[in-house]
């Protein structure tokens, strides 16, 4: 919170986010701070900060009421935090892995997701769904490696594409450099074998 204002804060609260909950990353921290704060109501929302590894609520003494509504609102939710959802940007974090691998693990089924979750952008009407994912498959996927092994087998599936590919070039290449050669004795063929040519030569009737 602003330093003018921690002058003026008299009521304060602190919550501690277990490792479990954020996984190492401060995205997901943040996350979870963004989380809390829309649980709350419009006028304590910016009461509640992230220092530190810590949920901190401050409030001036005069809000007492707003204050410990607003702890137990916090309080309530804290005790489900570890199973918070994973939203696409904090799993990015947790696993570093860039939006082209998510995506592509998500559609091949190596990433299972856990639903889908609706927001509108803020100050627009717009709104966009996305994927989440199960905080405990995520942190098995950290733990595992599986991310490394991922990237090595689609690695290696990718020099096989283009292994193929090459060789369906080269086999086109093939089939059409045979058909031309066909086609150029089928017309060679056909001009030798004029009945009667030299006849026609002879008489003049080409001239």
């Amino acid at each position: 919170m602003p330093k003018h204002e921690k002058n003026d804060i008299e009521l304060l609260r602190t919550w501690t986010l277990p490792s479990k909950a954020t996984l190492g990353s401060s995205v997901r921290a943040h996350g979870i701070l963004l989380e809390m704060r829309a649980r709350l109501p419009v006028s304590s929302k910016k009461s509640l900060v992230l220092e530190s590894g810590e949920l901190v609520l401050g409030m001036t003494a005069d809000a007492r009421s707003e204050f410990n509504a607003a702890a137990g609102v916090v309080s309530a939710a804290m005790k489900d935090i570890e199973t918070l959802p994973v939203i696409p940007r904090e799993i990015q974090d947790i696993l570093t892995i860039k939006p082209v691998e998510r995506h592509r693990w998500l559609a091949d089924g190596r990433l299972p997701s856990a639903g889908t979750r609706t927001v509108r952008l803020a100050g627009r009407a717009r709104q966009i769904t996305f994927h989440v994912f199960d905080p405990k498959v995520v942190e098995e996927l950290l733990d595992s490696g599986a991310v490394d092994e991922w990237r090595e087998d689609d690695i290696a599936a990718a020099a096989e594409n283009r292994r193929r590919a090459a060789y369906k070039a080269k086999l086109t290449r093939s089939l059409k450099k045979k058909s031309d050669e066909e086609a150029t004795a089928k017309s060679e063929t056909a001009a030798t074998n004029l009945s009667d040519w030299e006849e026609f030569d002879r008489d003049g009737l080409l001239r």
